[in-house]
């Protein structure tokens, strides 16, 4: 019997932004095996504190159980990291505990972020079993070079094999693909998503390589030891996904998502849309509407704080332009949009003339638009679309 959950699928933005009565809770599992060439996310590859961790996890549920109190949680997601290095036990235990301090909705969507080579097949059918109801997997290419590239701790053969066994248990799966890669032809990535597209799974969430400071990727490109990446090639790949999944049913809902019709991620919508979350673990951030808060990135200083009952993060409370900026940074990435109602009535009508009057040139370059009441991004701007909301946004208005 498979474990069936679907998500979200709705052209028009589902209420609860900015503070509404839904919320998510985001559990950071800061452990990997090995480090990957291109992330800069907080993790260690050493487990020696994995349990004293997870208890603090637990004891941090605990410590905020009043921050959502008068929101209902829609979704739980374990991120990382690498969260399919836990059991099934460690998951039941954390979850146990959302449900313990938090109104938990009677079908809640809980995503586990996981890598093929933690997912055995007696693995996925314990996984099956258990709460959890929708795995996103990294697969990131079915290429051993780009694998190898990236360092992922993985091969082709397990990306392939393991599909092949948590579709069999799960309905909802999300694959993770990269594009941008050096070396990564057009054709070799069309291969790639027509690979995923194969085992039938209804959300593909795709990102473009990017070089980050003081990773072991930008260490090779400055040393020429991988060819840079190329930002012409990869809008070329995105417009190619974009066409291809289009072409087969998938909505992008959001930039780097794209889902079937009832399969948007609920997590990934919550996020795009303003919605509130609790982020728990090293380095988690949350947002409530006001303030925006993120937990210390360092395990052992974690893990002491949690210990004395002290919540270790820091705390920023969003201006009005702060709200404004956020809005359509989020807005212009995604399928619903920016509402200019919804900027008069909450930002005030200066605001609204200031964002249609820097929206002029990108109007007329054909990359945004106007649909009734909603700015957009057109297919030709949306792979610009954080560029051109920066642009958007660059203002200090009282």
């Amino acid at each position: 019997m498979k474990n069936k959950l679907k998500g979200t699928s709705t052209n028009s933005a589902p209420s609860g932004r900015l503070g509404g009565a839904s919320a998510s809770i985001y559990i950071h599992i800061p452990f990997c095996k090995q480090a990957c060439h291109y992330c800069d996310f907080h993790f260690s590859t050493s487990l020696k504190k994995k349990e004293e961790l997870i208890q603090c996890l637990v004891q941090e549920l605990k410590l905020r159980k009043n921050e959502l109190e008068s929101q209902n949680i829609e979704t739980i997601y374990f991120g990382g990291g690498t969260p399919s290095l836990l059991s099934c036990n460690e998951f039941d235990f954390i979850i146990d505990a959302a449900y313990k301090y938090y109104n938990i909705v009677e079908h809640p969507e809980i995503t586990l972020e996981a890598n093929p080579d933690d997912l055995s097949e007696s693995v996925i059918q314990e996984l099956a079993k258990s709460r959890i109801n929708r795995l996103s997997i990294g697969i990131q290419s079915f290429y051993e070079s780009d694998l190898k590239l990236m360092n992922r701790a993985h091969n082709a053969k397990e990306a392939l094999k393991c599909l092949e066994e948590a579709t069999k248990h799960f309905d909802n799966i999300s694959v993770d693909l990269i594009y941008g890669i050096p070396g990564l032809t057009n054709a070799a990535w069309i291969k790639n998503i027509e690979t995923a597209l194969a085992f039938n799974v209804p959300h593909i969430s795709c990102y473009a390589l990017t070089v980050e400071p003081k990773t072991a990727l930008e260490t090779f490109i400055k040393k020429g030891v991988i060819a840079n990446v190329d930002d012409d090639l990869a809008q070329e790949q995105f417009n190619i996904l974009v066409d291809t999944l289009e072409a087969e049913g998938f909505v992008n809902y959001e930039l780097s998502n794209f889902g079937k019709p009832e399969y948007f991620s609920k997590n990934n919508s919550a996020y795009w849309l303003g919605k509130p979350y609790l982020g728990i673990g090293p380095s988690a951030h949350s947002f409530n509407g006001d303030q925006r808060s993120w937990n210390v990135s360092n395990n052992t200083k974690y893990i002491k704080s949690i210990q004395n009952n002290t919540l270790p993060n820091e705390i920023e409370t969003l201006s009005k332009t702060d709200k404004f900026n956020e809005y359509i940074m989020t807005g212009l990435r995604t399928v619903w949009g920016v509402s200019l109602e919804k900027i008069e009535n909450d930002f005030g009508e200066t605001y609204k003339n200031y964002l249609l009057k820097q929206s002029e040139i990108y109007i007329q370059e054909h990359l945004l638009y106007i649909d009734g009441n909603k700015l957009l991004t057109t297919k030709k701007g949306k792979f610009l679309s954080d560029g051109i909301a920066a642009n958007l946004f660059k203002i200090n208005l009282s």
